[in-house]
């Protein structure tokens, strides 16, 4: 009789399960990262048909890097700590659902908006809606998948944005090509809203710390986490506070020339908007997506022998990048930038898999969600918040003097934030390296 019992307990999706079966994890894995490519891509989509905007509505420089940057940060930033919140304490993978539903109506709405005012309500709502879709998504996988193979699943899970931003340039420079950008907001939408229902009736929610000990220590289902608890936990713990400053300073550099390079292709290097859709989409689809991979098999390989490689990866990577960053900037043509591009967009991209792995590694299984949206908050805030907004002012100062390359000007002053980034890294691995020694890890 005890032979009969345990047997459907491998092939159940039940949230009670404390071992999700290994199709069922890998086909979660493929899911939301299916959701965030169509984050991202909603997300980046203002970016890639900056051009036709602004033709079409008259915006400047510093207006896009507004709308882009600080206007929807302010909202995807602080919005996501209540809806994290939210998600620790109920059901993770209905909150993602009715998110993903959410900001992919507010891109159609974009796609609608006749008037500056119009679309920047409209990309306000979206950041409302992305704010529920990524932090959830993370302590989603962390229950999903043992340690030891969360850093590789959480890498494939971050190829979204690479993937995102690769499918926004060629099917939504495509779309605006042949018909208008217009028709690219509101047919991704429409994919997203199908997305979000698709999440809705295919994924269980798995159980909380259900893979992190043995089932009898597991963190019962009913235990919460408190909200301040865990926002003081966060910001008093050197390690993560030091690793969501790092993020901050990359994601400055990486969301300012991620939100401008299209533009800065188009307007100083020749490119065309055809051009852009293969080629750009290529190097940023394949280069991002080698970076976020690559970095987290990294960190899974050596962060059992020392915990500095969380920050060591990504500062050995910014540091590569610097010299290939200014060739980019500095080459006449495009077909040379781009050349030259594949090296920061691979090296850029060396922090994300290691800060997400730690930040889950280190708190409670109760906390994750929370913990995750405050790692999101500092990156975010700092560098989807200023980055573009400040790399578009610079350019809007840049062209009264020097109309012909204001961007590149631009371009040039974010060199000192990659040294910024740098620094903070390695004092993250001083920090990991103090806590090992006292606690005898190594």
């Amino acid at each position: 009789m005890t032979i009969v019992s345990p047997a459907p307990k491998p092939v159940s999706t039940s949230p009670q399960g404390t071992t999700p079966p290994e199709a069922r994890a890998w086909y979660v894995l493929a899911a939301l990262c299916f959701v965030y490519v169509l984050n991202f891509l909603d997300r980046q989509l203002l970016s890639i048909l900056a051009k036709p905007i602004q033709d079409d509505l008259g915006v400047s420089d510093g207006q896009l890097g507004l709308i882009s940057g600080l206007y929807f940060a302010l909202f995807y930033c602080f919005i996501s700590i209540p809806v994290a919140w939210l998600a620790d304490r109920t059901n993770r993978v209905r909150v993602l659902s009715i998110a993903c539903a959410l900001w992919s109506a507010a891109t159609v709405a974009c796609g609608l908006s006749a008037t500056y005012p119009q679309l920047v309500l409209a990309r306000m709502t979206v950041g409302v809606g992305e704010a529920g879709g990524v932090p959830p998504s993370y302590a989603i996988i962390t229950d999903y998948f043992r340690p030891g193979r969360r850093g590789a699943a959480l890498g494939l899970f971050n190829l979204g944005p690479p993937l995102g931003q690769a499918l926004g340039v060629a099917f939504g420079a495509s779309i605006a090509a042949a018909y208008s950008w217009r028709q690219a907001f509101l047919v991704l939408g429409m994919f997203g809203v199908a997305a979000a229902l698709i999440v809705w009736l295919t994924i269980r929610e798995p159980k909380r710390g259900g893979l992190d000990l043995p089932a009898s220590d597991a963190l019962p289902a009913q235990a919460r986490a408190g909200f301040l608890e865990t926002v003081a936990m966060f910001f008093k713990r050197p390690a993560l506070l030091l690793m969501a400053l790092a993020c901050g300073a990359t994601q400055f550099v990486t969301y300012a020339v991620m939100n401008f390079t299209v533009l800065f292709l188009m307007r100083e290097k020749g490119m065309s908007l055809q051009q852009v859709a293969v080629y750009y989409a290529l190097l940023i689809g394949i280069g991002i997506s080698i970076g976020m991979y690559t970095s987290g098999r990294l960190v899974d390989r050596f962060s059992g022998r020392s915990r500095q490689a969380y920050a060591l990866v990504p500062a050995l990577g910014l540091a590569g990048a610097v010299p290939l960053f200014v060739g980019f900037v500095w080459a006449p043509g495009w077909q040379l930038a781009l050349l030259l591009l594949i090296g920061p967009t691979i090296l850029n991209y060396f922090f994300l898999s290691p800060a997400v792995t730690l930040v889950q590694e280190e708190v409670r299984p109760n906390q994750r969600v929370l913990s995750g949206a405050l790692l999101l908050l500092v990156m975010n805030l700092i560098g989807l918040g200023f980055g573009p907004t400040y790399l578009g002012a610079a350019s809007d100062h840049f062209r009264t003097a020097h109309p012909g390359n204001s961007l590149q000007l631009a371009f040039y002053t974010l060199v000192p934030f990659y040294f910024l980034a740098i620094a903070l890294f390695l004092a993250l691995a001083r920090v990991l390296k103090a806590e090992a020694n006292r606690t005898g890890d190594h």
